[in-house]
């Protein structure tokens, strides 16, 4: 219900990128363009400074922004609150999940919900998890699910399951013999990692610098974006990864994948974010509580 000019110009400011902008809200970019174009000969001053490959809000552009975050809440809240006098848990639903959460943790989850509230309509966009929290920041998502509780002051974290990383690698390479890894046995053995902005990354980065090892020492040979990419390389035998088990359990019974402990330990925590200062739907609501409790329940298996 709220002008369109309003939502791309939010997504535009949010992003300070026509191009990011255009990507978030699945539009081109000389579409984005026109709708700004629109907005600044209605209010008849320019939003942005554009200049060297990069934009900034001008002081007209910070005032529109303040008016169009409570414009945009205030209407989405209305089409909802209208909804809702149904009773029915109905409508779509944006949700934002990491790789690792999306591929092997969700799938069931939102199956399951369908079944229960055949009316709902989710739409799953897969990201890593640095991605996912700005999406959801800035509007263009209703909520996400990350590898780690968010750091972003806007969004609100809650606590969904626990999630151990294990080391993987080919069952014929050296660490296979070993029934659990410290860290610095590791350095050793060739290593592939997942890419920068993983919430997997960070936190397996933050592990090695609490045992007092750099990050950069491990022998890193590739960089994937993709847990069934690095699982395939992991099984020529070209080195090992550091992955959560629940990705695995099928390679593993399969004897395709071995997964040993790490020592001590490396467990994060899985967690949903949304909007702190946002109504949020009774739809909304209800597939947070019912996420966190299926995704409990599976941690516990």
């Amino acid at each position: 219900m709220a002008d369109r000019r309003l939502q791309v110009f939010h997504a535009v400011a949010r992003q300070l990128s026509f191009t990011k902008a255009a990507e978030a809200l699945f539009m081109t970019q000389p579409a984005v363009t026109f709708q700004i174009k629109q907005l600044e000969e209605h209010f008849n001053t320019r939003l942005f400074d554009r200049g060297h490959g990069h934009i900034a809000l001008t002081p007209a552009g910070d005032i529109v922004l303040d008016y169009a975050e409570r414009i945009l809440g205030l209407s989405a809240e209305l089409d909802t609150r209208v909804k809702e006098l149904t009773g029915e848990v109905a409508g779509a639903l944006l949700i934002g999940a990491s790789m690792t959460i999306a591929e092997f943790l969700l799938p069931q989850v939102l199956g399951e919900f369908r079944a229960r509230h055949p009316k709902v309509l989710p739409r799953l966009i897969v990201a890593n998890s640095e991605t996912v929290e700005s999406r959801v920041a800035e509007h263009t998502l209703d909520l996400g699910f990350i590898e780690a509780p968010s750091r972003l002051p806007a969004l609100a974290s809650d606590f969904c399951a626990d999630d151990e990383l294990q080391v993987l690698c080919a069952p014929s390479h050296p660490l296979a013999k070993l029934s659990s890894v410290k860290p610095a046995q590791l350095l050793k053995h060739a290593f592939i990692s997942r890419e920068p902005g993983s919430g997997t990354r960070e936190v397996t980065d933050q592990y090695f610098k609490a045992a007092g090892l750099s990050p950069e020492a491990l022998e890193t040979v590739m960089e994937l974006g993709s847990p069934e990419a690095i699982k395939g390389l992991v099984s020529t035998g070209l080195g090992f990864a550091i992955m959560s088990r629940s990705t695995v359990a099928k390679e593993i019974r399969l004897g395709q994948l071995a997964a040993m402990p790490l020592s001590p330990r490396l467990m994060r925590k899985l967690s949903v974010v949304y909007p702190k200062e946002r109504f949020r739907s009774r739809l909304a609501n209800t597939f947070i509580d019912f996420a966190k409790e299926r995704l409990r329940a599976s941690a516990d298996l």
